[in-house]
């Protein structure tokens, strides 16, 4: 495992990376209501980036044809957009977004709820932001990496919650996925030390139900295996001696 430490010039040229997703995220965000398609969201996260001067990260890599995941319900990740997919009330929609600017890539997820969910969909989703935000503490210099991986395991699923196995987190910098791996299960104190200029995605996906899922037959949208309804949340966060800084907030 070969991990690549930014120097804090690289991790200032991720951050404005980041701050361009934020927008793309931003520009979104007020699209996702009932009556809109998934393809809809995607023209606009199109028409944002180019704006930006940003290049989408996933348009095109190994043959994705979007700029957004758009994974909905029981849908956990790699959702493609469609003109015929309409987001309903009491839907949840996983919003999975990069952006490639100055050469340096950012990535960044987030689920959100169309109109009214049901308790246990706004539990799930209050569970999983929660975990990232837990994991996202657990990044200082000279922990373990996981550390990260242990307290999103441990949260989901004393939630009652089934955590994603075969999907995990990554290092982020000049390609998309870096080493290591960011998985969403392990135990404390285990894996690589934590070093400053270490620059991970770290992406929690959590299904209400049953932790197993599969791949259907368009090889990339990915759905829970018992039909419940699955969260995403991911944010790329650099490893620095001041603590963890999030540069796609």
């Amino acid at each position: 495992m070969a991990i690549i430490l930014k120097t804090p010039a690289e991790i200032d040229k991720m951050r404005r990376s980041g701050e361009a997703l934020h927008q793309v995220h931003e520009a979104v965000r007020p699209m996702i209501v009932a009556g809109a398609s998934t393809m809809d969201l995607e023209k606009v996260a199109a028409a944002k980036m180019d704006a930006l001067h940003a290049v989408s990260a996933f348009k095109g890599y190994h043959g994705f044809p979007a700029v957004l995941c758009t994974s909905v319900n029981s849908e956990v990740v790699h959702g493609i957009p469609s003109a015929k997919r309409i987001l309903a009330d009491g839907d949840i929609i996983s919003i999975d977004c990069g952006v490639i600017v100055d050469g340096f890539y950012s990535d960044c997820a987030v689920t959100y709820a169309v109109g009214t969910p049901s308790p246990t969909t706004k539990k799930l989703l209050a569970v999983t932001q929660a975990s990232l935000e837990a994991a996202i503490e657990q990044a200082q210099v000279g922990g373990r990496l996981f550390d990260i991986s242990a307290v999103v395991q441990e949260m989901c699923e004393a939630a009652g919650f089934g955590v994603v196995k075969e999907f995990v987190g990554h290092g982020i910098g000049k390609s998309m996925h870096e080493d290591p791996q960011v998985p969403n299960f392990g135990a404390h104190g285990k894996g690589p030390r934590l070093k400053a200029g270490m620059v991970l995605a770290i992406e929690p996906m959590i299904n209400a139900g049953g932790a197993g899922v599969k791949v259907l037959p368009d090889g990339w949208t990915t759905v829970t295996l018992d039909g419940s309804v699955s969260a995403h949340f991911e944010h790329t966060v650099a490893i620095t001696k001041d603590g963890p800084k999030v540069l796609t907030r």
